[in-house]
């Protein structure tokens, strides 16, 4: 559906040259809810400016629905962007237009016929739950529903691509949530693509099937957000993780940990199936080692139960690794914890 094919984008301001983005290499698939989260700075907005060709790429190919929009004409490249609805982190919305005017100005622009804009109006602010406010302005509503309204106007052309730059950072956590639903929604009953910006892991969490992690106009890390959230391997994404699951030791609990020959830390990641099953139970009954448990943890992302479990082994080199492959066949995913997490004053 979006294809991004070593894209490069720079800017030259003041004799200066700046690399937005460098070598960019994405899929999004039909279907998908798309997350692309990175700090400031980093390149996202630019990644999705150039998905409507509002930016065009300095360098690379921007594939949309198999064709490169670099070798469209005018005409064409019009045409084709009717088919990508965009909402924004502000809304956009015209202030002087109520809410019915503001969702029918793509209609407008279509020349679409005064009972065809009525009707599609009305289907539309009926499906975001604002069939009452058609009438208002939007100095009169919240930002909740200013945003809904915002959809609503990216959704009038029937697009089969949804871009959403930041929509949600500028609102509370309830409507956050509210909003999320709604794109949710759009997502399973309309089949459209849904391609979302962010800087917040929970945004990520609540609603993508997939996730790319951006850091200085690159993309370090990307998958399914199960693999990512359950195994990421970038600094950068490992801190993104951290502000939605609690994946890793305290610093009172480090301290704690006491060594003796033989000891060694391991982080367990259970996801699916394995998350319930008394894997670690028969572990023990079968290997002669000694187990502590330091830390364990559950979450739930896109229905489905991940684990993080973080355990010390005691015994022999050969007991350890007839564990460790105890828990490799039976699903679980096993990483070693770097030893300068031990406080060695406690040796």
């Amino acid at each position: 559906m979006i294809e991004l094919k070593n894209v490069y984008k720079s800017f030259t301001r003041k004799g200066t040259t700046i690399d937005a983005l460098k070598g960019i290499d994405l899929k999004v698939e039909k279907g998908d809810i798309f997350g692309v989260i990175g700090y400031s700075g980093a390149g996202k907005s630019t990644l999705i400016r150039l998905v409507n060709y509002l930016e065009r790429p300095t360098k690379g190919q921007v594939m949309v629905a198999g064709r490169d929009l670099g070798t469209y004409n005018d005409k064409e490249l019009r045409t084709a962007k009717k088919n990508i609805g965009m909402i924004f982190q502000h809304f956009n919305l015209l202030e002087s237009k109520k809410v019915f005017d503001n969702v029918a100005i793509p209609l407008v622009l279509l020349k679409k016929n005064k009972n065809e804009i009525r009707q599609r109006v009305m289907e539309l602010l009926e499906f975001v739950g604002l069939s009452d406010k058609a009438g208002s302005y939007p100095s009169e509503l919240s930002g909740g529903q200013k945003q809904r309204v915002g959809i609503a106007r990216a959704l009038a052309s029937n697009p089969s691509i949804l871009l959403c730059d930041e929509a949600t950072s500028a609102l509370d956590p309830q409507t956050t949530h509210s909003i999320l639903q709604l794109l949710k929604k759009i997502n399973a009953e309309y089949n459209i693509t849904v391609m979302i910006i962010t800087h917040e892991m929970s945004v990520i969490q609540e609603i993508c099937n997939k996730v790319a992690v951006m850091e200085e106009g690159r993309i370090i890390e990307q998958g399914s957000v199960l693999d990512v959230f359950g195994s990421p391997k970038h600094l950068t994404t490992q801190n993104f993780v951290k502000t939605v699951i609690q994946n890793s030791m305290t610093s009172s609990v480090r301290k704690s940990i006491k060594t003796e020959p033989g000891s060694q830390l391991y982080k367990l990641n259970f996801v699916g199936a394995s998350a319930s099953e008394p894997i670690l139970f028969e572990m023990i009954r079968s290997c002669d080692i000694k187990v502590n448990i330091l830390f364990a943890n559950t979450t739930e992302i896109q229905e489905t139960t991940l684990g993080t479990v973080i355990i010390q082994f005691d015994g022999e080199a050969a007991e350890i690794n007839n564990a460790l492959s105890f828990l490799t066949r039976n699903g679980v995913g096993v990483e070693e914890v770097e030893s300068n997490v031990f406080d060695h004053s406690n040796r």
